[in-house]
């Protein structure tokens, strides 16, 4: 299966509220990292690391799929 083939494929639904997380971990850090007034830097500094932690939860949550079940019946076949 290929990459575009299996975005397309439909998400299990344990994997949509994940990547719904990870899309508030992003919108949360990115809201911090734009702020205008000034934050200490290590705030700052968490605010990437989530930002980055949200992007992979939800990049990968995207590319689950729901896998069939391809065993055949057990009935002499």
């Amino acid at each position: 299966m290929k990459i575009v083939e299996r975005i397309k494929e439909p998400i299990p639904k344990f994997f949509k509220i994940l990547r719904s997380i990870g899309l508030v971990l992003m919108a949360i850090s990115g809201a911090v990292v734009a702020a205008p007034i000034v934050l200490p830097v290590t705030v700052v500094t968490i605010a990437g690391y989530i930002a980055v932690a949200g992007g992979v939860i939800s990049a990968v949550s995207q590319m689950t799929v729901v896998e069939e079940n391809l065993n055949k019946p057990r009935d002499g076949d």
